[in-house]
């Protein structure tokens, strides 16, 4: 047997009595967070030690440090791809979506005509697959970060309206 696999198993073995012993004397505050952090490392040195103990092809499972440094590397395009997905699309999507869907609940509230009129509306899309919705927006808006955004504002615009208007109907 490989000297990694054996240091593995004492590993898992020597984590598994600590784990036991600290979650039976933690019962409040800050020791309660150490179980599960020993956990999580047990876990982490487990799959670096067994993927080089067994030489898995970094293609199937990469260990944890080449992840570690290949994340490290990679920061850069990794903030360009928050900022376009995150920032851009999903935040961008969700305060528009329920900003505007504040407002026209407000104003569906206030005036009866768009109460019989907006929410059966609002009902039907709300009920529609985004996985049907999606393709129509990528067509509409393109592949950039505006198709992203108008499936989230499409996402958040009606419930955020239904609940509005329920709300503001029970207050």
């Amino acid at each position: 047997m490989n000297l990694a696999v054996i240091a593995a198993l004492g590993l898992w073995a020597g984590a598994w009595w600590l784990n036991v012993r600290l979650a039976a004397r933690a019962t409040s505050g800050p020791g309660r967070l150490l179980p599960p952090l020993l956990f999580g490392a047990t876990l982490i040195a487990l799959w670096e030690l067994l993927v080089r103990g067994l030489a898995v092809s970094p293609v199937l499972l990469p260990a944890p440090s080449a992840i570690a440094a290949r994340f490290a590397t990679s920061t850069g395009i990794l903030w360009a791809d928050v900022v376009q997905t995150f920032f851009k699309g999903a935040l961008a999507g969700y305060v528009i979506g329920c900003g505007a869907a504040f407002l026209v609940g407000v104003a569906v509230d206030r005036l009866p005509f768009l109460r019989r009129g907006l929410l059966p509306v609002g009902n039907f899309v709300s009920a529609l697959p985004i996985i049907g919705m999606a393709p129509i927006m990528v067509m509409w808006f393109g592949f950039d970060w505006h198709s992203k955004a108008a499936i989230v504002v499409l996402m958040c615009f009606f419930p955020m309206l239904i609940n509005t208007v329920q709300g503001l109907g029970a207050a």
